[in-house]
C-alpha cells in the first residue's frame, strides 16, 4: 500500500490532497526496552515518522491539530492485528505542532486481548513530546443485541441539507471567521486546498438566528458535511479496491478519516455561538472521540453511486453535527456528532479548549 513505501525522511513542502497519501507513515527502528522499564519486564514499543507535511490553517506556522491527532491512530493501528479496529481514543495537545519537521510517533502496547488492545502514543517533533494519547482498538461481536440514538441529524435539519447538494455547500473555510473570510472575500488572502477531505459548511443562519438559540448557546448547531479525498487503495483496480474494502481492510484509515475530519474548524463554532466575533487566544485541550459504529458505517466509498463523468468513484457524504454545552473559566467545549448518510450516530466527540477573550474597556 502506497501508505508504507520507503521514502526520504524529510517531508514534502506540500500536503497531498489524497487522504492516504497524507497519512503515510515510515517504520523506524524500535529500542528493545523503554528507559526506566526492568530489561526483565519489557514494554513492547514500535516507531513510526510522518512523510507528508500537515496543513496550516490560516495560512499560519502551526499545524492543523487533527493531523497529528489521526495519525497517531493510524500509527497506533500499525500495531494491532487484523480484526482490531479503533473504537476509542483520548488525546492531549502540549505543544504546537510545527510545519518543518516530521512528526516521530512511539507507540506502547499496553494491552493485546483476545477482544480489545490498547495502545498509547506519543508524538514528538525535534525529541519534543507536542501529543499523547490512549488508543483502544476491538474486534466485532457479531449482530447487535441492543441499541439506541437520538433522532439523526438528517431528520431534525432535512430542510436545510436538502436545500443544496453537497457539492453545492460552501467549503469550509481555512479559518472560520469573519475577519478571515472577509480578507479572503477581498481578494487579499488566497487559501489553500484543504487535504484528506472535502469539507462543506452548511448554511444554518435560519435556525441559528432564531431568538431561542440567541438566547441559549449551547442550542447553537453548525452542521459539515465531509468526504474523502483518493482512494483508500491508491492505484487498486475497482474490483479489487472493493474486495478488499469489504474485508475491512481500509476500516481504520477510514475512522482516522473521520477523527481528522472532527477537528476541523470545530473551536470557532465556540465563539459564534457565544456571540463574539474576537479573542485573544484559542487551543485545543484534549479531544476524545468515541466510535459506535464499524463495518460499513465507517467506509466512505460510494460502490452505488457509481463512477462519475470522468470515471471516479464517488464518495459519501457524512455529516458532522457540532455544538458547545459548556464554557468557563477561560474554556470552553465542542461537542459533535459524526452521522452516517442513512443517519446513523457513527461517532461522538468531545473536546476541551483553551478560549480567552478581549477584557472589556475599564476591567482588569
Amino acid at each position: 500500500m502506497p501508505e508504507d513505501h520507503d521514502a526520504d525522511p524529510q517531508q514534502t513542502t506540500s500536503s497531498p490532497p489524497a487522504f492516504v497519501d497524507l497519512m503515510a507513515l515510515k517504520q523506524l527502528p524500535s529500542p528493545s526496552h523503554l528507559p526506566g522499564i526492568a530489561h526483565d519486564e519489557p514494554e513492547r514499543i514500535e516507531r513510526f515518522q510522518s512523510l507528508a507535511a500537515p496543513y496550516p490553517p490560516g495560512e499560519g506556522q502551526m499545524a492543523f491539530g487533527g493531523h497529528v491527532y489521526a495519525q497517531s491512530a493510524y500509527a497506533a493501528s500499525k500495531t494491532v492485528d487484523k480484526g482490531f479496529i479503533i473504537h476509542d481514543m483520548t488525546g492531549t495537545f502540549i505543544l504546537p505542532g510545527r510545519l518543518d519537521v516530521p512528526y516521530e510517533y512511539t507507540v506502547r502496547h499496553l494491552r493485546d486481548g483476545k477482544m480489545y488492545c490498547t495502545r498509547a502514543v506519543d508524538a514528538r517533533q525535534s525529541g519534543k513530546v507536542c501529543f499523547s494519547c490512549l488508543c483502544s482498538f476491538k474486534r466485532g461481536e457479531g449482530a447487535e443485541t441492543f441499541g439506541h440514538q437520538p433522532v439523526s441529524a438528517q431528520e431534525r435539519f432535512g430542510d436545510v441539507l436538502a436545500a443544496k447538494r453537497p457539492e453545492e455547500q460552501t467549503v469550509s473555510p481555512s479559518v472560520d471567521a469573519e475577519w478571515w473570510t472577509d480578507l479572503v472575500e477581498q481578494g487579499s488572502i488566497s487559501e489553500r486546498e484543504f487535504p484528506g477531505l472535502d469539507v462543506r459548511k452548511v448554511d444554518m443562519a435560519g435556525f441559528n438566528d432564531a431568538e431561542d438559540v440567541k438566547r441559549c448557546p449551547e442550542k447553537f448547531r453548525q452542521l459539515h458535511l465531509y468526504a474523502l479525498k483518493g482512494l483508500p487503495g491508491g492505484d487498486l483496480g475497482r474490483e479489487e479496491l472493493k474486495e478488499r474494502e469489504a474485508a475491512g481492510e481500509y476500516d481504520n484509515l477510514y475512522a482516522c478519516a473521520h477523527m481528522y475530519s472532527s477537528d476541523r474548524n470545530s473551536l470557532l463554532l465556540i465563539p459564534r455561538a457565544l456571540g463574539h466575533k474576537n479573542w485573544i487566544a484559542m487551543a485545543s485541550l484534549t479531544l476524545t472521540v468515541v466510535f459506535h459504529l464499524h463495518g460499513d458505517a465507517l467506509r466512505m466509498v460510494d460502490w452505488d453511486a457509481g463512477a462519475g463523468d470522468s470515471g471516479d468513484l464517488s464518495m459519501k457524504w457524512f455529516v458532522q453535527e457540532g455544538w458547545t454545552p459548556r464554557s468557563g473559566e477561560n474554556r470552553a467545549i465542542h461537542e459533535s456528532w459524526l452521522w452516517s448518510p442513512d443517519g446513523r450516530l457513527l461517532a461522538t466527540s468531545y473536546q476541551d479548549s483553551l478560549l480567552r477573550l478581549r477584557k472589556r474597556e475599564g476591567k482588569l
